[in-house]
């Protein structure tokens, strides 16, 4: 299996570096481990959906 950084997936998802380490370590990434202080995401893995966004036909 072949892995991808963070730096990384952050360029593929169009995201930050940063959000993707919090992804990581909410546990929101699937077969996703740290190796040494790096994380470790398979690369075929696709970006996770993002909570934070309400969806606007939701009228909650």
């Amino acid at each position: 299996m072949e892995y991808m950084t963070a730096s990384q997936a952050a360029k593929k998802w169009s995201i930050s570096q940063r959000r993707v380490q919090i992804l990581c370590a909410e546990g929101r990434i699937p077969g996703v481990f740290k190796l040494g202080e790096a994380w470790a995401i398979p690369a075929d893995t696709q970006k996770p959906e993002d909570k934070r966004r309400k969806d606007e036909t939701d009228n909650g």
